[in-house]
């Protein structure tokens, strides 16, 4: 994380001092200006099964429901037993601002606890609905807004969290799978409350401003199948 900001610094500097540096970083900020051909998102039902399991240990994904995508949006796949939702996040689970918002390679599974898949998940569900749907990202920020704005979007509940725990994850270009982490959810833009970022914190937060709210990252020792993850940066 901390050497994340050191290169994004770098970068910034370089672009201000090198002739023609704006345009190389446009090019490369931006590989996917557009949606790419929709059938590149999509997986067999099979595979977005297991795929989403993974994203928990087992004593938690194997009583989990699990939603699957299809050409209408999600639909659910498996019922569950327990109070958890497994689901395969696509490339628009990132704010409409992200470089990476189109990219088709992206697959994060996620394991939500009843809490999150009531309050925190219809945001993505519904911004599903409207890239399907070929929606713009301004119509979609828009849509996103008008329906938090006028409660047609539920509030987010104290004790949302989920698991992101899948060997398989690929979360963007350059961290791919990144580490085993559990992720918490907290209203607004507040990493100050949990001491984020900070020195020495083992907190990583980030503002999700499509759903208003911070995304509390803490990663864990081992992926879902009790192997260890790859030692955290300094």
């Amino acid at each position: 994380m901390r050497k994340s900001v050191t290169v994004f610094v770098f970068v910034f500097l370089a672009l201000t001092v090198v002739p023609g540096g704006i345009q190389q970083a446009r090019a490369k900020a931006d590989p996917y200006p557009a949606m790419a051909p929709v059938d590149e998102y999509f997986m067999s039902n099979d595979a977005e099964i297991a795929l989403a399991r993974s994203a928990a240990p087992a004593s938690v994904a194997d009583g989990a429901a699990v939603m699957v995508l299809g050409r209408q949006g999600y639909t659910t796949a498996v019922q569950g037993k327990n109070d958890f939702l497994c689901i395969v996040g696509r490339s628009w689970a990132k704010a409409t601002s992200d470089a990476e918002f189109w990219n088709p390679k992206l697959r994060s599974p996620n394991c939500f606890n009843a809490a999150a898949a009531r309050s925190y998940l219809p945001v993505y569900l519904m911004k599903t609905q409207l890239v399907l749907a070929g929606k713009s990202k301004a119509e979609i920020d828009q849509a996103l807004a008008t329906a938090l704005d006028h409660g047609k979007l539920p509030a987010l509940e104290p004790g949302a969290m989920c698991y992101m725990m899948s060997k398989e994850q690929y979360l963007n270009d350059g961290a791919k799978s990144w580490h085993p982490h559990v992720m918490f959810f907290a209203a607004g833009d507040v990493p100050a409350s949990w001491g984020a970022n900070l020195p020495g914190s083992p907190v990583i937060s980030g503002h999700d401003p499509d759903a208003r709210v911070t995304v509390f990252m803490v990663v864990v020792r081992n992926w879902s199948d009790g192997t260890p993850g790859p030692p955290m940066e300094r």
